[in-house]
């Protein structure tokens, strides 16, 4: 797997990420919002060189343009519920992007500490031969990731493959490496150390869903 990280070189997405890290100024929920869509507008953006481009005329009141577009074979995948808001910047710039949710969850039993993906809703167009991004702002173990992954399958095989996350653990990167092709790419903001007993990013940011639309009941 290709992995972009792109905090490797200082820009103004440190601005953005220092902010939705921030525990202060996080309790607004419409700036975090915000700044996880900004997060996406930047990572679709730098994802947008790697695409597939063809020739295209445009015509101006006064002649012809040419340039390169991209091909709008683009099927853009966001887990629910944390995704909305970094579904929504992808989306901004992929605007003739086909588009595809689905619910993916923990669920914890007994242990508090374990868990098991529950992935329930889906709804998808075909991926055959498409270009399938997949967003989840947060990638802690990877194994949502890879649980949505699977459940797409029935739907085709894309040509290509673009994991979004806005804050990963290296585990959690190490682990969708090992899972997906080696022509995938993932393309992240920032990654962290580590993962706490519980599976979360330490020092991440907290509840990605929680922030962006409020506390929920725990299943």
């Amino acid at each position: 797997m290709h992995i972009h990280n792109l905090s490797k070189t200082p820009s103004i997405l440190n601005s953005f990420m220092s902010e939705i890290r921030d525990k202060t100024i996080q309790k607004d929920s419409m700036r975090f919002r915000r700044n996880i869509e900004r997060i996406g507008e930047i990572l679709g953006y730098e994802l947008s060189k790697s695409l597939s481009y063809d020739d295209y005329k445009t015509e101006t009141p006064l002649g012809i343009s040419n340039t390169v577009l991209h091909k709008k074979d683009i099927v853009l995948c966001s887990i629910l519920r944390a995704g909305v808001p970094l579904h929504n910047g992808l989306l901004n710039y992929f605007d003739a992007a086909e588009n595809a949710f689905i619910s993916a969850y923990r669920q914890h039993k007994h242990n508090p500490e374990s868990f098991e993906i529950i992935v329930e809703y889906l709804a998808c167009p075909s991926l055959e031969n498409k270009t399938l991004i997949l967003a989840d702002p947060m990638l802690a173990t990877g194994q949502s990731m890879v649980a949505t992954f699977e459940a797409l399958k029935p739907f085709g095989t894309p040509k290509e493959i673009h994991l979004v996350s806005v804050i990963g653990a290296q585990e959690g990167v190490d682990y969708v490496s090992k899972a997906f092709d080696e022509n995938a790419h993932l393309w992240i903001a920032v990654v962290d150390e580590t993962l706490n007993e519980k599976g979360y990013i330490i020092p991440g940011l907290g509840d990605a869903g929680d922030l962006a639309f409020g506390n929920k009941l725990q299943q």
